[in-house]
Formats: structure tokens, sequence, C-alpha cells
């Protein structure tokens, strides 16, 4: 009986393992290759699967989603002899299950030795400074070539990035100077013209105030002269409105002269021929004070006036010398005609 059952035991765990063998399970976003004796026979898709025991056989399992292999980075030569260190990240994903195990032997290392030599002839096309700036380009050939050469791998390549370019510390440390500079001359033009924009506002406030204060000055002006226009019109209709005789008008114009003579640098003093008219009716009217008996009754004399000393001359000669009169002390002084003409004399 034990080799019976050894048997059994035995024909049990073959039918175990042969069911295991025969049964695939697939996960999604998944794929495997069938190979029969060696030959490739078909694809498994997601799912359960089912193969021949012992005769079919699972050669690898694919992950179809999209992979992301960073490379290390690698040393290139630039067109100004330089020499930067690039880094490089690869997005890729598997369309061809049987190509991308049948066509090339490992297409992780085919893409990375892909990148590199394609890299070094994109970069070596351009200087530092289009390095540095165009990534994109970079980016997009890189993309065109790894594309048209992994595609009949079964591989497309989605995108290509580029993390980092590392010059040489030597430019790096020129760069980081050349952008100190830059900054400093930005920070110089934006302080100039903040103060150009200062003195221009300043200017135009200082512009502004000068024409308000003159259009202010000129509108006192004329304010003022409008004021004194109307005191001289209310005067002057005072004036007429009160009828003033001849008499009032002389006192007046008595009380103006002395306010002629004041200054300090009035050293000519003209006495106009009307003086001698105002005082005649300045005396007029005093001695018709006196002969009204005075202001309170009583008798006032009339107040004798010298007449100004002769200040003009005759402007012509052949008109012969004026006639004498006799001021108040008998002294002999010449008369002033107001018909004639006179030149003036300096008394000093």
């Amino acid at each position: 009986m034990e080799p019976v059952l050894i048997v059994l035991v035995v024909l049990v765990v073959v039918a175990f393992i042969a069911l295991i063998k025969t049964i695939q399970v697939i996960p999604q976003a998944s794929a495997a290759i069938v190979e029969r004796f060696g030959r490739y026979t078909r694809t498994l898709n997601a799912g359960l699967n089912i193969v021949v025991p012992f005769i079919d056989r699972v050669r690898n399992r694919i992950d179809l989603r999209e992979q992301v292999v960073p490379f290390p980075p690698q040393p290139v030569i630039t067109q100004d002899n330089l020499v930067v260190n690039i880094d490089t990240v690869i997005y890729y994903q598997v369309t061809d299950p049987r190509a991308a195990t049948y066509e090339v032997a490992s297409y992780i290392q085919a893409i990375e030795q892909l990148t590199v030599t394609t890299l070094r002839n994109i970069i070596g096309s351009m200087d530092l400074e289009s390095t540095l700036t165009s990534r994109e380009v970079i980016n997009a050939g890189l993309r065109g070539v790894l594309d048209e050469a992994t595609g009949k791998w079964g591989i497309r390549v989605n995108r290509v990035e580029l993390k980092a370019i590392e010059p040489p510390t030597s430019i790096q440390d020129s760069m980081e100077k050349q952008m100190r500079a830059d900054r400093d001359k930005r920070a110089a033009i934006l302080t100039a013209e903040g103060q150009r924009q200062a003195q221009i506002l300043k200017a135009e406030g200082e512009k502004q105030a000068e024409v308000l204060k003159a259009e202010g000055e000129a509108q006192a002006a004329v304010l003022r002269a409008d004021g004194e226009a109307a005191a001289i019109r209310t005067v002057f209709e005072a004036i007429h409105d009160g009828d003033a005789d001849q008499k009032l008008l002389a006192y007046q114009y008595l009380q103006t002269l002395p306010e002629l003579a004041k200054g300090d640098s009035n050293k000519l003093w003209i006495i106009p021929s009307e003086v001698g008219d105002a005082l005649k009716g300045l005396g007029g009217a005093f001695t018709g004070l006196a002969g009204n008996g005075g202001m309170n009754g009583g008798a006032v004399a009339a107040p004798t006036v010298a007449a100004p000393p002769a200040t003009q001359v005759p402007l012509d000669p052949a008109a012969g010398p004026r006639p004498l009169d006799t001021d108040t002390k008998g002294a002999a002084r010449p008369r002033v005609d107001p018909a004639r003409e006179y030149r003036k004399i300096d008394p000093e």
C-alpha cells in the first residue's frame, strides 16, 4: 500500500503544479510574453489566461505604464569648448511588448546611450549661453531623435527633460559677477530715473506754484485797483454831491503840498504857479470870515501869506526883465507872470 500512496501523492503534486502553470493571471497595464519550446507564441494580456503546462513558458512580464528613468550627469562639450554636466530624465512607455523583448537586449540601456549621444550632438552645436537658455529646444530635439529611434523597439518616448545644467566652477563665478554687475546697473538706472522723475515733478510743482502765485497777485492787483477806483469814484461823487466851493479845494490843495516834499531823495521842489491862486482863494476865505465877525462872532484878521521865492526865470531873454514886486518886508522880488513860460532853477 505504501508505494501506491506515494504514487498518488506524486500525482497530486504534479497536477497541482500543472494547474498553477496552466492558469496565468496578468495584472492590469501589464503583458506577458509566452514561448513554446523557445519560440515566441503569443502575448498574454491582462486577466486570466490558460497556457499549456511544461510546454509554454512565460518569459517575462512587461509593465505597460509610463516609466520615468533618470540618467546620471553626463559631461558634454559646448561649441565654445566648455564642459557642462547635464542630468536628463526620460519619460517612456512600452507600446509593443514583443518588440521590446526581441528587438533590443535592454531597452533602458539603449535609451540611455542614445540620449547621451544625441545630447552631445545637440549641445556641441550651441554655446554656453544658448545651452542655458534653450532647454525647450534641447528637449524637443532629444524627443524627436529618441522617438524615431525607439519606435522599432516598441518604445514611445513621451517627454525628455533636462533636470540640471552645471557649468564649470570658474564659469559660475564669472556668471555670478556678471549677474551682480547687471543688477547693480539696473539698480543705478532705476535710481537715476527715480531722481529725474522726482526733479521733474518738483519743477512742475514749483512752476504751478509760481503760476498760481502770479495769478493770485494779478487778481489782487485787479481787486486793489478796483477798490481804489471805487474809492476815488466815491470821493468824487461825494465832492460833487456836497458841491464843494473853491475855498475848500484850495485848502485841500495846500494840505497836499507838504506830501510832495517828503523823502530823502527830494533835492529839488518845484512849486506850481497854481499855488498863488490857491493862496489867494484861501486868503479870501479868511477875509470873508473876518468880515463876518469870525467863527465865534469876533474879528479875525486875514493871514498874510508870503509868495514863494523866485524859482523860475523867463525862457526868452528878449522879453526883458520881469517887473519887480515887494514882499511883506519891503524887499524887491521879480514878479511871476502866469502867462509866460519860465525855466526851472535848482536852488542848490
